[in-house]
């Protein structure tokens, strides 16, 4: 009875013995086996490994891309204006051995942050050497990609490998927002009063050339129609003078009807005449013999 009271503990402390002295690495992962905190092995196979319980540690790290989102920083452009700059990385380890020499017992959370200082230390470098428009631009492309290969260049002594920079985001910090806006709104007003001094410009010279073009018109037309009058007051006189040459008495009474049509005009007409006036030679009765 003695025998198996004691065989029962003996058994159990066997079995926690080879459950710890047993580990599985992950095909997504690479282990380290540390002696007393010095690298001993480094696993890369998936599978089933053995370790001296107590003696070894083992540290797993994750051989999957991971992510890197930066915390929104302040950034002077070569053109003084400030920028708020949001971005983001994507990185592995690519050497445990050298990670583990380099971040300590401080894994993923330590490398994150030490690479987030050699992101902002890159960004704050590239981008001050640049004005503000080309961080705006198409060229964004290019500034995300001198840094990347900066950083990248850094994050080498950590045991990382940088995939990809990108910029997220990049707008004005707030208080400046309000007095940017007021000089795009001055530089837009200011714009718009020259095109309309220049469209009143244009309108004036071309109101000139129509004033011009209409007195010139009026004036050739005025020439005309006074050559077309005269050329008719003319052949009317010539008309008149013909027949007054072919019989004066016809043409003398015509004259006379023209002027009483002339004189009578209207209603109420009134004349004061002599009686012996010449002027109704023709309305007066002839004298019976």
């Amino acid at each position: 009875m003695r025998k198996s009271s004691l065989l029962i503990p003996v058994l159990f402390a066997a079995v926690v013995a080879a459950i710890s002295s047993i580990y599985i690495v992950d095909e997504r992962e690479t282990a380290l086996r540390l002696w007393f905190g010095e690298v001993t092995a480094e696993v890369k196979d998936p599978g089933l490994y053995f370790k001296i319980p107590m003696m070894h540690e083992i540290v797993k790290y994750d051989d999957r891309i991971l992510p890197l989102d930066t915390r929104p920083l302040e950034v002077t452009m070569k053109d003084n204006r400030r920028f708020e700059v949001d971005a983001f990385a994507r990185w592995r380890i690519n050497d445990a051995v050298q990670f583990r020499r380099a971040v300590g017992s401080g894994g993923v959370d330590g490398a994150s942050r030490r690479l987030e200082t050699i992101l902002n230390a890159e960004l704050r470098e590239v981008l001050g050497e640049v004005v503000s428009k080309t961080l705006l631009s198409s060229d964004r492309v290019g500034l995300m990609t001198q840094i990347r290969n900066a950083a990248r260049t850094k994050a080498e002594a950590l045991g990382i490998t940088i995939i990809d920079v990108r910029i997220k985001r990049a707008d004005l910090p707030d208080q400046n927002l309000e007095r940017t806006f007021e000089r795009m709104r001055a530089e837009r007003e200011r714009e718009a009063a020259d095109e309309i001094a220049r469209g009143n410009e244009a309108a004036q010279r071309v109101r000139a050339i129509a004033d011009k073009t209409v007195v010139e018109t009026t004036s050739q037309a005025q020439k005309e129609s006074d050559i077309i009058r005269g050329k008719a007051d003319a052949t009317r006189n010539a008309i008149f003078a013909e027949a007054y040459g072919q019989d004066a008495e016809f043409f003398e009474f015509y004259r006379s009807l023209s002027a009483y049509q002339t004189a009578l005009n209207g209603e109420n007409s009134t004349m004061v005449l002599s009686p012996d006036s010449e002027f109704f030679n023709y309305l007066k009765s002839a004298k019976p013999e």
